[in-house]
């Protein structure tokens, strides 16, 4: 098998998503200067400076939460692509993907334009209450304050501190120059084998890091499932509801779902396995389950084989599952053929 026919299949199996969320943090990092004071006298561990805000946190939160809801998803969908340059995101959950983060950078433009209408306000607000605090903390008021609204950028000025982008890009390796720019003829030769010397070496680690990732990304499902298992029982072990509730098996049934549309490696065991357990132990409901200590039992036996199966899976050598993958490449060209 070749490396290129895993980074074949990777091309097509999926893309590789970055998301970059940036807003204004609204902080100052004072100096001793800033309050007045000498910085050859100030006792670090009697005098807190650091970051302060500028503005309410309260008037910021949304950004925030907004942000950790684009990461969470991206991180529940994707898998780190060498060493996390970006993320991997299988064909299967691209389009939910995408279409969460366009609605999310949609809540984040309208946040932005709320942010903006009530920044002037704010501003103001912020130099008033600076000054109410800085009357009482040092003997210079006026050189704080100053401080305090220079760190603060004007209304027109927001649009550079605000940012939410999404881009897709194909897995692929660097290929040689093909052609040059107009330079000294003396030096074209130079440009040239030093561009293809870091094309290849680029090449070299991407191909190198292509088996490991996709051996990676079996492993991380594997665990991910064991972990599943784990949290199940403990659940229902401190659960207030005769042990099974209704909320812990809908988690497995869509965390079976999920693993489906994020195996884009073939792992067939692992899938036959949550397969098996859905069969045997997800037509009932919680309340049947509480109805029965036998079939109480007989989740938790269940629970615990998939658990411990996991565990073993994902420990063991994944290279044949890698073959496989690598193999689809060779597949689909003979049939082009």
């Amino acid at each position: 098998m070749q490396n290129n026919d895993i980074l074949s299949v990777l091309s097509r199996s999926g893309v590789l998503l970055n998301t970059s969320i940036r807003f204004w943090r609204a902080s100052k990092k004072l100096k001793a200067e800033d309050l007045g004071l000498d910085p050859d006298t100030v006792t670090n561990h009697l005098i807190s400076l650091g970051h302060k805000k500028l503005v309410p946190r309260e008037a910021l939160k949304n950004f925030a939460l907004i942000e950790s809801r684009a990461h969470a998803l991206v991180d529940s969908a994707t898998f780190p692509f060498l060493g996390g340059i970006a993320r991997y995101l299988p064909n299967a959950k691209l389009g939910a993907v995408t279409a969460r983060l366009e609605g999310l950078e949609q809540e984040f433009v309208f946040e932005l334009s709320r942010f903006k209408a009530q920044y002037s306000s704010l501003r103001v607000e912020a130099a008033r209450e600076w000054w109410d605090a800085a009357r009482r903390l040092v003997n210079d008021p006026d050189r704080l304050v100053a401080t305090i609204e220079a760190s603060m950028p004007q209304a027109a000025e927001l649009d550079r501190y605000f940012s939410f982008n999404t881009h897709l890009f194909q897995v692929a390796v660097p290929e040689k120059s093909s052609q040059l720019e107009l330079i000294a003829a003396a030096d074209q030769q130079a440009i040239a084998d030093a561009r293809d010397r870091a094309a290849q070496e680029a090449a070299r680690k991407i191909r190198t890091g292509a088996e490991v990732f996709v051996s990676d990304c079996v492993a991380t499902l594997r665990q991910e499932t064991a972990k599943l298992c784990d949290d199940m029982l403990d659940s229902m072990s401190a659960g207030k509801t005769q042990g099974v509730h209704q909320k812990t098996l809908n988690r497995l049934v869509r965390f079976v779902d999920q693993f489906k549309e994020l195996n884009f490696a073939g792992d067939r065991e692992m899938e036959e396995q949550l397969e098996r357990v859905r069969r045997e132990f997800l037509s009932r409901t919680a309340e049947e389950y509480r109805d029965s200590s036998t079939a109480q039992a007989r989740l938790r036996t269940g629970l615990g084989k998939l658990r411990d199966t996991a565990r073993e899976l994902a420990h063991q050598d994944a290279s044949e599952i890698v073959a496989s993958f690598g193999q689809m490449g060779v597949r689909r060209f003979n049939l082009a053929a």
